[in-house]
Protein backbone atom coordinates (compact mmCIF):
# COMPACT_ATOMS: atom_id res chain seq x y z
CA UNK A 1 0.00 0.00 0.00
CA UNK A 2 1.22 3.49 -0.89
CA UNK A 3 0.57 6.32 1.55
CA UNK A 4 0.29 9.98 0.62
CA UNK A 5 -1.39 12.31 3.08
CA UNK A 6 -1.81 15.31 0.77
CA UNK A 7 -4.54 15.75 -1.85
CA UNK A 8 -3.53 16.22 -5.48
CA UNK A 9 -4.14 19.80 -6.65
CA UNK A 10 -4.39 20.80 -10.29
CA UNK A 11 -0.98 21.78 -11.59
CA UNK A 12 0.47 23.10 -14.81
CA UNK A 13 3.03 20.32 -15.06
CA UNK A 14 3.57 16.69 -14.08
CA UNK A 15 7.00 15.41 -13.02
CA UNK A 16 7.44 11.63 -12.74
CA UNK A 17 10.56 10.02 -11.27
CA UNK A 18 11.73 8.64 -7.94
CA UNK A 19 13.73 10.50 -5.33
CA UNK A 20 16.94 8.72 -4.38
CA UNK A 21 19.67 8.55 -1.79
CA UNK A 22 22.97 9.43 -3.49
CA UNK A 23 26.29 8.48 -1.91
CA UNK A 24 29.40 9.91 -3.58
CA UNK A 25 32.68 8.10 -3.06
CA UNK A 26 36.17 9.16 -4.09
CA UNK A 27 38.75 6.38 -3.97
CA UNK A 28 36.18 4.43 -1.92
CA UNK A 29 35.94 7.18 0.69
CA UNK A 30 32.45 8.58 1.27
CA UNK A 31 32.58 12.30 0.56
CA UNK A 32 28.88 13.17 0.44
CA UNK A 33 25.45 11.73 1.10
CA UNK A 34 22.72 13.77 -0.59
CA UNK A 35 19.19 13.82 -1.91
CA UNK A 36 19.26 12.49 -5.46
CA UNK A 37 17.10 11.54 -8.39
CA UNK A 38 16.48 13.67 -11.46
CA UNK A 39 13.15 14.75 -9.97
CA UNK A 40 14.91 16.49 -7.07
CA UNK A 41 17.16 18.57 -9.34
CA UNK A 42 14.43 19.42 -11.82
CA UNK A 43 11.94 20.42 -9.13
CA UNK A 44 14.54 22.81 -7.69
CA UNK A 45 14.84 24.60 -11.04
CA UNK A 46 11.10 24.69 -11.77
CA UNK A 47 10.27 25.93 -8.26
CA UNK A 48 12.84 28.70 -8.59
CA UNK A 49 11.26 29.76 -11.88
CA UNK A 50 7.75 29.70 -10.34
CA UNK A 51 6.40 26.94 -12.58
CA UNK A 52 3.72 24.97 -10.69
CA UNK A 53 3.67 21.20 -11.06
CA UNK A 54 2.65 17.98 -9.38
CA UNK A 55 5.40 15.46 -8.67
CA UNK A 56 4.97 11.68 -8.50
CA UNK A 57 7.88 10.00 -6.76
CA UNK A 58 8.19 6.86 -4.63
CA UNK A 59 10.44 6.20 -1.66
CA UNK A 60 10.62 3.73 1.19
CA UNK A 61 10.12 4.37 4.93
CA UNK A 62 13.91 4.78 5.15
CA UNK A 63 13.81 8.02 3.11
CA UNK A 64 16.08 10.45 4.94
CA UNK A 65 15.33 13.72 3.12
CA UNK A 66 11.70 14.35 4.02
CA UNK A 67 12.61 17.79 5.36
CA UNK A 68 13.94 18.78 1.92
CA UNK A 69 10.89 17.57 0.02
CA UNK A 70 7.98 19.05 1.98
CA UNK A 71 6.85 21.11 -1.01
CA UNK A 72 6.68 18.02 -3.21
CA UNK A 73 6.41 15.03 -0.87
CA UNK A 74 6.91 11.53 -2.27
CA UNK A 75 4.62 8.55 -2.06
CA UNK A 76 5.87 6.24 0.71
CA UNK A 77 5.85 2.52 -0.05
CA UNK A 78 5.98 0.73 3.34
CA UNK A 79 7.21 -2.54 1.87
CA UNK A 80 10.04 -1.03 -0.20
CA UNK A 81 13.34 0.78 0.21
CA UNK A 82 14.36 4.13 -1.19
CA UNK A 83 16.42 3.85 -4.36
CA UNK A 84 20.09 4.16 -3.45
CA UNK A 85 22.97 4.92 -5.81
CA UNK A 86 26.69 4.75 -5.14
CA UNK A 87 28.67 7.02 -7.45
CA UNK A 88 32.34 6.04 -7.51
CA UNK A 89 35.04 8.46 -8.62
CA UNK A 90 38.73 7.86 -8.39
CA UNK A 91 42.21 8.63 -9.62
CA UNK A 92 42.34 5.40 -11.61
CA UNK A 93 38.93 5.88 -13.29
CA UNK A 94 38.19 9.53 -14.08
CA UNK A 95 34.71 8.70 -15.33
CA UNK A 96 31.99 7.97 -12.82
CA UNK A 97 31.09 4.37 -12.01
CA UNK A 98 27.44 4.24 -10.94
CA UNK A 99 25.85 1.39 -9.01
CA UNK A 100 22.22 1.01 -7.99
CA UNK A 101 22.35 -0.58 -4.53
CA UNK A 102 18.61 -0.68 -3.77
CA UNK A 103 15.54 0.27 -5.79
CA UNK A 104 12.07 1.41 -4.88
CA UNK A 105 8.91 0.22 -6.60
CA UNK A 106 8.26 1.40 -10.16
CA UNK A 107 5.74 4.14 -10.84
CA UNK A 108 2.63 2.71 -12.46
CA UNK A 109 -0.16 4.42 -14.42
CA UNK A 110 -2.42 4.11 -11.38
CA UNK A 111 0.01 6.30 -9.41
CA UNK A 112 -0.56 9.22 -11.76
CA UNK A 113 -3.29 11.80 -11.11
CA UNK A 114 -6.70 11.04 -12.57
CA UNK A 115 -9.21 13.48 -13.97
CA UNK A 116 -6.64 16.14 -14.87
CA UNK A 117 -4.85 17.27 -18.00
CA UNK A 118 -1.42 18.87 -17.80
CA UNK A 119 0.26 21.41 -20.02
CA UNK A 120 3.54 19.53 -19.80
CA UNK A 121 4.95 16.34 -18.37
CA UNK A 122 8.48 15.16 -17.62
CA UNK A 123 9.42 11.46 -17.47
CA UNK A 124 12.69 11.53 -15.54
CA UNK A 125 13.39 8.11 -14.10
CA UNK A 126 16.86 7.12 -12.96
CA UNK A 127 16.49 3.66 -11.45
CA UNK A 128 14.18 1.84 -13.84
CA UNK A 129 11.01 3.21 -12.25
CA UNK A 130 9.42 4.50 -15.48
CA UNK A 131 7.43 1.75 -17.21
CA UNK A 132 6.32 1.89 -20.87
CA UNK A 133 2.69 1.93 -19.78
CA UNK A 134 3.43 4.82 -17.39
CA UNK A 135 4.99 6.90 -20.13
CA UNK A 136 2.06 6.07 -22.38
CA UNK A 137 -0.34 7.34 -19.73
CA UNK A 138 1.69 10.55 -19.41
CA UNK A 139 1.40 11.05 -23.15
CA UNK A 140 -2.36 10.72 -22.82
CA UNK A 141 -2.73 13.39 -20.13
CA UNK A 142 0.07 15.86 -20.99
CA UNK A 143 0.14 18.22 -23.97
CA UNK A 144 3.94 18.34 -24.23
CA UNK A 145 6.16 15.57 -22.83
CA UNK A 146 9.87 15.81 -22.10
CA UNK A 147 11.73 12.53 -21.64
CA UNK A 148 15.20 11.84 -20.28
CA UNK A 149 16.47 8.80 -22.13
CA UNK A 150 18.31 7.49 -19.06
CA UNK A 151 14.96 6.45 -17.66
CA UNK A 152 14.34 4.32 -20.75
CA UNK A 153 17.63 2.61 -21.52
CA UNK A 154 19.26 2.05 -18.13
CA UNK A 155 19.66 -1.53 -16.97
CA UNK A 156 21.45 -2.84 -13.87
CA UNK A 157 23.84 -5.75 -13.40
CA UNK A 158 22.53 -8.49 -11.13
CA UNK A 159 25.68 -8.83 -9.03
CA UNK A 160 26.59 -5.25 -8.18
CA UNK A 161 23.87 -3.06 -9.72
CA UNK A 162 26.28 -1.33 -12.07
CA UNK A 163 24.47 0.83 -14.58
CA UNK A 164 24.63 -0.18 -18.23
CA UNK A 165 22.64 0.85 -21.29
CA UNK A 166 20.61 -1.03 -23.85
CA UNK A 167 19.72 0.16 -27.31
CA UNK A 168 16.59 2.24 -27.55
CA UNK A 169 15.02 -0.32 -29.88
CA UNK A 170 15.42 -2.98 -27.18
CA UNK A 171 14.12 -0.77 -24.37
CA UNK A 172 10.39 -1.31 -24.88
CA UNK A 173 9.77 2.42 -25.36
CA UNK A 174 10.63 3.05 -28.99
CA UNK A 175 7.01 2.79 -30.20
CA UNK A 176 6.11 5.79 -28.01
CA UNK A 177 8.71 8.21 -29.39
CA UNK A 178 6.50 9.66 -32.16
CA UNK A 179 4.29 11.03 -29.38
CA UNK A 180 7.19 12.47 -27.35
CA UNK A 181 7.98 16.15 -27.91
CA UNK A 182 11.56 16.34 -26.59
CA UNK A 183 14.08 13.60 -25.83
CA UNK A 184 17.22 14.49 -23.87
CA UNK A 185 20.34 12.29 -23.94
CA UNK A 186 23.91 12.65 -22.78
CA UNK A 187 26.71 12.16 -25.28
CA UNK A 188 27.23 8.59 -24.08
CA UNK A 189 23.52 7.77 -24.09
CA UNK A 190 23.12 9.15 -27.61
CA UNK A 191 25.23 6.25 -28.88
CA UNK A 192 22.33 3.95 -27.96
CA UNK A 193 19.93 5.53 -30.44
CA UNK A 194 19.72 5.94 -34.19
CA UNK A 195 19.84 9.71 -34.08
CA UNK A 196 18.95 10.21 -37.73
CA UNK A 197 15.85 8.08 -37.30
CA UNK A 198 14.73 9.37 -33.90
CA UNK A 199 15.04 13.05 -34.90
CA UNK A 200 12.29 12.40 -37.46
CA UNK A 201 9.93 11.53 -34.60
CA UNK A 202 10.84 14.09 -31.94
CA UNK A 203 13.32 16.81 -31.09
CA UNK A 204 16.51 15.32 -29.62
CA UNK A 205 18.84 17.30 -27.35
CA UNK A 206 22.30 15.81 -26.79
CA UNK A 207 24.25 17.31 -23.90
CA UNK A 208 28.05 17.51 -24.02
CA UNK A 209 28.86 18.67 -20.49
CA UNK A 210 31.31 21.57 -20.52
CA UNK A 211 30.95 21.79 -24.32
CA UNK A 212 27.27 22.74 -24.29
CA UNK A 213 24.66 20.80 -26.24
CA UNK A 214 23.33 20.02 -29.71
CA UNK A 215 19.71 20.12 -30.83
CA UNK A 216 18.46 17.81 -33.57
CA UNK A 217 15.04 18.14 -35.18
CA UNK A 218 13.51 16.86 -38.38
CA UNK A 219 14.86 19.59 -40.64
CA UNK A 220 18.15 20.54 -39.08
CA UNK A 221 20.45 20.79 -36.08
CA UNK A 222 22.47 23.39 -34.22
CA UNK A 223 24.95 23.61 -31.37
CA UNK A 224 24.33 25.74 -28.28
CA UNK A 225 27.22 27.31 -26.38
CA UNK A 226 28.08 26.36 -22.77
CA UNK A 227 28.62 28.63 -19.78
CA UNK A 228 31.74 28.71 -17.65
CA UNK A 229 31.35 26.85 -14.40
CA UNK A 230 33.36 26.09 -11.29
CA UNK A 231 32.66 22.37 -11.11
CA UNK A 232 32.37 20.78 -7.70
CA UNK A 233 30.03 17.85 -8.37
CA UNK A 234 28.74 17.00 -11.85
CA UNK A 235 25.92 14.80 -10.57
CA UNK A 236 22.58 16.18 -11.71
CA UNK A 237 24.02 18.55 -14.31
CA UNK A 238 21.87 17.02 -17.04
CA UNK A 239 18.83 17.17 -14.78
CA UNK A 240 19.33 20.89 -14.12
CA UNK A 241 19.77 21.33 -17.86
CA UNK A 242 16.49 19.56 -18.58
CA UNK A 243 14.68 21.60 -15.93
CA UNK A 244 15.89 24.85 -17.47
CA UNK A 245 15.18 23.67 -21.00
CA UNK A 246 11.63 22.55 -20.19
CA UNK A 247 10.95 25.79 -18.33
CA UNK A 248 12.01 27.78 -21.37
CA UNK A 249 9.78 25.80 -23.73
CA UNK A 250 6.78 25.95 -21.39
CA UNK A 251 7.26 29.71 -20.94
CA UNK A 252 7.07 30.25 -24.69
CA UNK A 253 10.73 30.48 -25.65
CA UNK A 254 12.20 29.05 -28.84
CA UNK A 255 14.18 25.82 -28.70
CA UNK A 256 17.57 27.51 -29.12
CA UNK A 257 16.99 29.93 -26.25
CA UNK A 258 15.51 27.14 -24.10
CA UNK A 259 18.63 25.02 -24.70
CA UNK A 260 20.79 28.01 -23.77
CA UNK A 261 18.79 28.36 -20.57
CA UNK A 262 19.32 24.65 -19.93
CA UNK A 263 23.08 25.06 -20.30
CA UNK A 264 22.92 27.98 -17.88
CA UNK A 265 21.18 25.99 -15.13
CA UNK A 266 23.48 23.05 -15.77
CA UNK A 267 26.44 25.33 -15.05
CA UNK A 268 24.83 26.40 -11.78
CA UNK A 269 24.11 22.80 -10.79
CA UNK A 270 27.70 21.57 -11.06
CA UNK A 271 28.94 24.28 -8.67
CA UNK A 272 27.27 22.59 -5.68
CA UNK A 273 26.84 19.15 -4.16
CA UNK A 274 23.30 17.80 -4.54
CA UNK A 275 20.31 19.81 -5.76
CA UNK A 276 21.54 23.40 -6.06
CA UNK A 277 20.55 26.32 -3.87
CA UNK A 278 19.71 28.98 -6.44
CA UNK A 279 20.22 32.63 -5.60
CA UNK A 280 16.86 34.43 -5.52
CA UNK A 281 18.16 37.67 -7.07
CA UNK A 282 19.86 35.75 -9.86
CA UNK A 283 16.70 33.80 -10.65
CA UNK A 284 14.64 37.00 -10.74
CA UNK A 285 17.01 38.48 -13.28
CA UNK A 286 16.84 35.29 -15.34
CA UNK A 287 13.03 35.35 -15.27
CA UNK A 288 13.04 38.91 -16.59
CA UNK A 289 15.32 37.90 -19.45
CA UNK A 290 13.14 34.87 -20.20
CA UNK A 291 10.09 37.10 -20.54
CA UNK A 292 11.92 39.21 -23.13
CA UNK A 293 12.73 36.10 -25.18
CA UNK A 294 9.20 34.73 -25.51
CA UNK A 295 8.24 33.96 -29.09
CA UNK A 296 4.68 32.89 -28.29
CA UNK A 297 2.44 32.66 -25.25
CA UNK A 298 2.75 28.97 -24.34
CA UNK A 299 2.81 25.90 -26.55
CA UNK A 300 -0.18 23.59 -26.69
CA UNK A 301 2.21 21.10 -28.22
CA UNK A 302 5.96 21.08 -28.61
CA UNK A 303 5.45 20.02 -32.24
CA UNK A 304 3.31 22.98 -33.38
CA UNK A 305 4.66 25.86 -35.43
CA UNK A 306 8.08 24.25 -35.93
CA UNK A 307 9.26 27.06 -38.18
CA UNK A 308 8.89 29.46 -35.29
CA UNK A 309 9.89 27.25 -32.39
CA UNK A 310 12.99 25.62 -33.88
CA UNK A 311 14.58 28.49 -35.73
CA UNK A 312 17.87 29.93 -34.48
CA UNK A 313 17.28 33.54 -33.37
CA UNK A 314 19.12 36.29 -35.17
CA UNK A 315 20.06 37.95 -31.88
CA UNK A 316 21.22 34.67 -30.31
CA UNK A 317 24.17 36.31 -28.55
CA UNK A 318 21.99 38.80 -26.71
CA UNK A 319 20.36 36.23 -24.41
CA UNK A 320 23.69 34.55 -23.73
CA UNK A 321 25.28 37.87 -22.81
CA UNK A 322 22.35 38.77 -20.55
CA UNK A 323 22.64 35.49 -18.64
CA UNK A 324 26.40 35.85 -18.23
CA UNK A 325 25.96 39.41 -17.00
CA UNK A 326 23.31 38.37 -14.48
CA UNK A 327 25.51 35.56 -13.21
CA UNK A 328 28.53 37.84 -12.86
CA UNK A 329 26.57 40.52 -11.02
CA UNK A 330 25.24 38.09 -8.43
CA UNK A 331 28.08 35.67 -7.97
CA UNK A 332 30.93 38.22 -7.95
CA UNK A 333 33.64 35.90 -9.25
CA UNK A 334 36.99 36.24 -7.56
CA UNK A 335 40.37 35.24 -8.90
CA UNK A 336 42.51 33.01 -6.73
CA UNK A 337 45.59 30.99 -7.73
CA UNK A 338 44.67 31.49 -11.38
CA UNK A 339 41.17 29.99 -11.03
CA UNK A 340 37.72 31.62 -10.89
CA UNK A 341 35.70 30.68 -7.83
CA UNK A 342 32.06 31.63 -7.27
CA UNK A 343 31.76 33.28 -3.89
CA UNK A 344 28.00 32.66 -3.66
CA UNK A 345 28.30 28.86 -3.85
CA UNK A 346 29.01 26.58 -0.94
CA UNK A 347 32.19 27.05 1.07
CA UNK A 348 35.27 26.54 -1.10
CA UNK A 349 38.93 26.26 -0.27
CA UNK A 350 42.19 26.09 -2.16
CA UNK A 351 44.53 23.16 -1.64
CA UNK A 352 47.61 22.64 -3.83
CA UNK A 353 45.94 24.66 -6.57
CA UNK A 354 42.88 22.38 -6.69
CA UNK A 355 39.38 23.36 -5.67
CA UNK A 356 37.75 21.41 -2.85
CA UNK A 357 34.49 21.45 -0.94
CA UNK A 358 34.09 21.58 2.81
CA UNK A 359 31.39 19.04 3.58
CA UNK A 360 31.06 17.59 7.06
CA UNK A 361 34.76 18.36 7.53
CA UNK A 362 35.64 16.11 4.59
CA UNK A 363 37.55 17.60 1.66
CA UNK A 364 37.39 16.35 -1.89
CA UNK A 365 38.59 17.47 -5.28
CA UNK A 366 36.19 18.27 -8.09
CA UNK A 367 35.14 15.03 -9.73
CA UNK A 368 35.02 14.22 -13.38
CA UNK A 369 32.31 15.41 -15.69
CA UNK A 370 29.14 13.44 -16.31
CA UNK A 371 25.88 14.72 -17.69
CA UNK A 372 23.22 13.52 -15.33
CA UNK A 373 22.07 11.60 -12.29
Amino acid sequence: MVTDSKPIPHHRGLIVGNYCHDILLHNNLVIAETLGGAASFISTVLDALSLPFHLVSKVGPDFSHAALTTTHPPLVVPSSQTTLFHAHFGSNHPDRILNRVTSCDPITPSDLPTGSMFQFGMAVGVGGEILPETLERMLDICDTVFVDIQGLIRRFEDDDGRVRHVGLKESGFVHLLPRVSFLKASEDEASCIDLEEVRKWCCVIVTHGKDGCEVFCRDGCFRVDPFEACQVDPTGAGDCFLGGFAAGIVQGMGVYDAALLGNFFGSLGVAQVGPPELDFALVQMVKEEMHKRKVHDSPNSGKTDEQLVFRKPRDQNQFYTSLVTAKNIITCPIQENGRNLLSSTKAMEQSNGKTGVVLNSVKHEPISSVDSE
